[in-house]
C-alpha cells in the first residue's frame, strides 16, 4: 500500500464561520477580493486576487515603481488573451518575485512568477490560481477574506466592501475606455483618444488583432460605417 506524501501545511484546517461574518454583506459575490501583500519588499495596495487564470500579471508601471530594471526580465513566447475581445498582447517578459502575506508575528512568503504586461491596468498586479495553489490559500467572496495555513495559526487577509467597490468601479471605467479606444484605433479613426494619456499612451499599441483584418463597408451611403472581418473571409 502506497504511503501518501502530504504537502506542507496540509495538516492545518481552514474554515469560515460566523466569526468571519462582517456586520453587513452587500451583494454577496459581486465584489473583487482586494488585498495589500508585500511583493519584493514593497507593500502593494489594491492587489486583485483572481483565481480564474494561470498567469500572475504585473504591470510595467508597477515594475518601474518598484525600481526593478527590465533587464531582469526573462523573455517568454506566450501571449495575453481575453483582455480585449479579438486582440492579443505579448508580455515584456517574466520575473520571479517573493510575495508575503500576514503580519510580523505570523507571515508566509513564497516566490511567484509574474508576466509583465506593457499596458495599463487598474490594479498594480493581479495574482491568480498559481498563488492559491502555492500558498494552499482559500478565498471567500461572500466575506471578502483570504485564508492560508501557517505553523503559528491560519493567516487571514481581509478586504473592506467599500474599498472593493471603489476598486471595481475604477476597473470598469478603465476597461471601458481601453476597449472603446482600441476599437476606434482598429477602425482607423484619427479621433481616437490616447488612453489615459496622463499615464501611458503606448498601452493600446501593445495589442494586436488575433488575425489580419480588413474594413468592409456596411452602408453604401456612408463610407465611414464599416466593420472589420478576417482577411480570409470574402467581403460579401
Amino acid at each position: 500500500m502506497a504511503v501518501p506524501s502530504f504537502l506542507s501545511w496540509s495538516e492545518s484546517p481552514i474554515t469560515f464561520d460566523q466569526r468571519d461574518h462582517p456586520s453587513h454583506v452587500a451583494r454577496p459575490g459581486c465584489y473583487p477580493l482586494i488585498i495589500d501583500p508585500i511583493i519584493h519588499k514593497k507593500c502593494l495596495t489594491k492587489v486583485l486576487m483572481d483565481g480564474g487564470s494561470g498567469l500572475n500579471t504585473l504591470y510595467i508601471d508597477t515594475l518601474n515603481a518598484m525600481c526593478i530594471p527590465q533587464s531582469e526580465l526573462c523573455l517568454v513566447g506566450s501571449s495575453f488573451h481575453g483582455v480585449i475581445l479579438g486582440a492579443q498582447a505579448y508580455p515584456l517578459g517574466q520575473i520571479d518575485l517573493p510575495i508575503t502575506f500576514g503580519k510580523r508575528a505570523n507571515f508566509r512568503s513564497e516566490v511567484l512568477t509574474f508576466e509583465v504586461a506593457d499596458f495599463l491596468g487598474s490594479y498594480p498586479t493581479i495574482v491568480r490560481h498559481p498563488c492559491y495553489a502555492k500558498f494552499m490559500a482559500i478565498s471567500n467572496y461572500t466575506y471578502l477574506k483570504l485564508k492560508m495555513p501557517r505553523p503559528n495559526g491560519v493567516i487571514t487577509v481581509s478586504s473592506a466592501f467599500s474599498h472593493a467597490f471603489t476598486c471595481d468601479h475604477k476597473h470598469f471605467e478603465l476597461a471601458t475606455t481601453v476597449v472603446n479606444s482600441f476599437e476606434l484605433l482598429w477602425l482607423g479613426e484619427s479621433s481616437a483618444p490616447a488612453v489615459l494619456d496622463c499615464h501611458k499612451p503606448t498601452s493600446l499599441t501593445a495589442f494586436r488583432p488575433l488575425e489580419e483584418t480588413k474594413a468592409v463597408g456596411i452602408d453604401p451611403t456612408n463610407p465611414t460605417k464599416t466593420v472589420r472581418i478576417g482577411t480570409q473571409h470574402p467581403a460579401k
